[in-house]
């Protein structure tokens, strides 16, 4: 565990061969963005899916730092993120192998799977993390390349063609207007995004990024959805200050011991 800028970092569970250590170090914080993401996520995914825009085949989901296909899980299968929880801490599956968790993970979903499933790309610097998700069944297609640093690879330049829809939860404090600059200049379908993002963090740079292709973004400040327990009296300090230093106020929500987050959703349309 380490800090960026007085946020904590949990770089050692994203890099584990399967997720039962990302579950177990986040279940007693109370993680819980991606249970507010799924209803909005399938609505958006839905409407986005009836937008005629002359291409074969449905548009994809592009999920942004999507580490071990969560929000993935969610969209398209009938689980809930309790259950996940449960599942991925319970004893029965800590005493398996990584094979023999991917394997049973694999059916688990098969038979979860929602009739309005859309296909789903996953994004992560975590090369374990989305293999995992790629065996699972949970992505149809994963890349780890950094965008903050250079351009998409071939493979997910191909890829780019198809996203319809990008897709973001927790992400908000790691990547910048140069990730978005670089996948939208890459779409060759309409692109809709709908980000939740920590009160800590400004959206606006990559807001006027996305503006600059069209898309216009709103969001409901009087909307707050919890995130999760603050990990240190330090880490909830530097969210206090975060929000205050944005204009926000903390009372009733950092003030109260937790990150929140704001639901950004860019469409498009003209800005402001």
């Amino acid at each position: 565990m380490t800090r960026m800028d007085g946020k904590t970092r949990f770089d050692d569970v994203y890099g584990r061969r399967d997720p039962r250590a990302y579950f177990g170090r986040l279940a007693p914080l109370e993680y819980e963005i991606p249970h507010h993401a799924q209803p909005v996520f399938r609505q958006a995914a839905a409407e986005r899916a009836a937008l005629d825009d002359a291409r074969a085949g449905p548009p994809a989901v592009l999920d942004l730092c999507c580490s071990y296909g969560i929000n993935a899980a969610l969209l398209n299968h009938d689980v809930t993120l309790a259950e996940m929880y449960e599942r991925y801490t319970s004893p029965g599956t800590r005493a398996m192998s990584t094979a023999e968790l991917t394997a049973s993970d694999r059916a688990f979903y098969a038979a979860r799977r929602r009739a309005d499933a859309v296909p789903v790309f996953g994004l992560d610097v975590s090369a374990p993390a989305v293999r995992y998700a790629l065996g699972a069944g949970l992505l149809d297609a994963a890349f780890t390349d950094d965008l903050e640093q250079g351009p998409p690879g071939p493979a997910l330049s191909r890829a780019l063609a198809e996203v319809g829809l990008i897709t973001l939860t927790g992400g908000g404090s790691y990547i910048t207007a140069r990730t978005f600059t670089a996948l939208l200049d890459g779409a060759r379908r309409p692109v809709w995004v709908s980000a939740f993002v920590l009160r800590t963090v400004s959206y606006r740079p990559i807001a006027r990024t996305l503006a600059r292709y069209g898309l216009r973004t709103t969001v409901d400040v009087s909307r707050v959805h919890p995130q999760r327990l603050f990990t240190d009296e330090r880490e909830r300090r530097y969210a206090i200050a975060a929000v205050r230093a944005l204009g926000g106020d903390p009372a009733g929500y950092e003030e109260f011991g937790r990150f929140h987050s704001l639901l950004y959703e860019s469409r498009p349309g003209p800005s402001e």
